[in-house]
Parts: C-alpha cells; structure tokens; sequence
C-alpha cells in the first residue's frame, strides 16, 4: 500500500502483523524478505512459545537491536545493487565511448590515407600535364625542323631541274 511519498508492505503469520515502509516502489522483493527474515527471528524466539505472550521492555529492546542490523543489512544490499548497478553503466558508456573514440581513429586515419592518395594524384596529373606540354614542344619542334629542312634542302636539288625544264620549254616555243 502506499501513501505519500512510501509504501508499507506487510507479512500477516499467526496473528501477529509485520510491517516496513520503503522508498521504492519498484523493488517488492527486498522489503518481503525482510519481513519473512524479522518473523522467522521473532518466532524463533523462546518467549513466543508462552500462550499469552506480552513483550517486556528486555524483549523489546533486545529485538530493537535485531532489527537494527537486519535494516542495516538489507539497506546496504540495496546500496550495493544500486552502486553495482551504477558501476556498470558507467562501464557501459566507459565501453561506448572508447569504441566510438576507436571509430572515430579509425576515420581519421582512413581520411588521412584518402587525403595523402588525392594529394598523389594531383601530383600525378600536373606532372602528366607538364610532360604532356613538354612531349608537345618536342614534337612541334620535331616537325618544325622537318619543314625547315625541307624548305631549305629540298628547292636546291629541284631548282636545277627546273631551270632545265623551264628552258626546254622556252626553246620550245
């Protein structure tokens, strides 16, 4: 049952009513074997084989203490459980982050290697456009010797045979 802010939960064993109040409403569990712990303790007890039993102050007091340490105890299983449990998220994302730190050298390392190939290739294609120019010159330079050779060597040889033939074709008319 709840009210307010804490639930009470409650072990009802041979007429005598056991009952905690917790701050979590989710964890049943933990406050009913408190419960069945306390009753098995105060049932052990030798006072309660007395038909009419009445607690005396030494009997409560004593039980106050069993109490204490049972409290303590099941309070510091949920302290662990919840400081385990925090523990392990923060393994968890201890875990995430240093994967996606991985990933994310990995990347880096990939865009170095994609950046260093591009750089490469640039070189590569203006080398190839100088060579390209250069093979260009040399062959312009290549043929424009062959035309210079041409225009120089070749009328001297034809010029004596074209006299020859323009004055046969003078003294032909």
């Amino acid at each position: 049952m709840q009210m307010g802010s804490f639930v009470y939960h409650t072990l009802f064993i041979d007429g005598i009513t056991y009952l905690c109040a917790t701050d979590n409403a989710l964890d049943t569990i933990t406050p009913s074997a408190f419960l069945k712990n306390v009753s098995d303790t105060f049932l052990r007890n030798p006072l309660m084989s007395q038909e009419h039993f009445s607690p005396s102050n030494a009997v409560a007091a004593d039980f106050q203490q069993v109490l204490g340490k049972y409290m303590m105890k099941y309070n510091k299983n949920q302290d662990d459980s919840s400081i385990s449990t925090l523990r392990s998220q923060v393994t968890d994302v201890k875990n995430i982050m240093s994967q996606n730190i991985d990933e994310i050298l990995e990347s880096e390392n990939r865009l170095d290697i994609f950046t260093d190939r591009t750089n490469d290739l640039q070189t590569t294609a203006k080398e190839s456009q100088k060579t390209r120019k250069i093979l260009r010159r040399i062959i312009w330079w290549k043929h424009f010797r062959k035309i210079i050779i041409l225009t120089v060597l070749l009328p001297q040889p034809l010029c004596p045979l074209l006299r020859l033939r323009a004055q046969t074709v003078e003294s032909d008319h």
